[in-house]
């Protein structure tokens, strides 16, 4: 049991080490891994964070990603990672798992997990895989809530806010929410599913010292982009999310490019 031994243990809480990690400078780059493995495979490729996919979990199960699965189940595969790798990790909280109240269990059991920090939408239920059209929105104000229920129940969690809305209301619309959900205390901002280097920019740009966080998704509707030009546009986190649990057929070239 060598992850008992190892002289590098983590000291530091993981929600510290995904903090530093964001605001060191550069841009944080945080491959999928969805079980021990797929973790020890990126920190041995000299990864420093890691992400753990919705999407990728429920395909590891053979199921959709409709937000069904339970927050134990993903405790369980977060204590994993984490116990394998000593890396900081991004778990994707899909909506909470209900309301602010379970949002809070959520943030408290993925903590005592091992978690680093954890991203939820603004999706209702049954929620879609990020890049499908036809999603329901909940209300900014109702969404806020639970940010805020997250950023109140955390001890060292970094709180991700994602927003769904820039297919259905525009940039403009999701500008707005990002910045409501700033205000209920997210400690940045996950836009999903820009299509568009030139809406990876004026989102960008109009969310000024706000760290953000870009999705190299494998099969969405995003151009590929590699991490320093995510870097350059001003995002300070990229995920590649189902790399780990993707077959190299579908990947169609490299979806981790520097």
């Amino acid at each position: 049991m060598p992850y008992l031994l190892s002289p590098d243990l983590p000291r530091t809480s993981a929600g510290g080490r995904f903090r530093a990690l964001v605001e060191r400078g550069g841009i944080a780059r945080l491959p999928g891994a969805h079980n021990g493995m797929a973790a020890l495979q990126a920190r041995a490729a000299c990864f420093e964070g890691l992400y753990l996919s919705g999407a990728a979990m429920t395909a590891s199960m053979g199921i959709p990603d409709l937000g069904i699965i339970t927050v134990d189940e993903v405790a369980f595969l977060i204590r994993q990672i984490a116990r394998a790798s000593g890396l900081p990790l991004l778990v994707d909280g899909d909506t909470g798992y209900g309301e602010a109240l379970n949002v809070m269990h959520m943030v408290r059991t993925f903590e005592q997990a091992g978690a680093g920090a954890v991203h939820v939408e603004d999706q209702l239920l049954p929620k879609k895989f990020g890049h499908l059209n036809d999603k329901k929105l909940a209300a900014p104000n109702d969404m806020a809530a639970k940010v805020a229920a997250a950023a109140k129940a955390r001890r060292h969690l970094y709180i991700i806010a994602r927003t769904d809305a820039a297919a259905g209301e525009g940039i403009d619309g999701a500008v707005a929410r990002a910045k409501l959900y700033m205000e209920a205390g997210a400690d940045a901002i996950f836009p999903e599913a820009l299509n568009t280097a030139e809406m990876f920019r004026e989102f960008a740009a109009r969310m000024p010292g706000v760290p953000l966080l870009a999705n190299m998704t494998e099969f969405g509707l995003t151009p590929f982009f590699t991490a320093d030009e995510f870097e350059v546009i001003g995002y300070k986190m990229v995920i590649w999310p189902e790399s780990s649990c993707a077959s190299p057929t579908r990947r169609r070239r490299s979806c981790m490019r520097r």
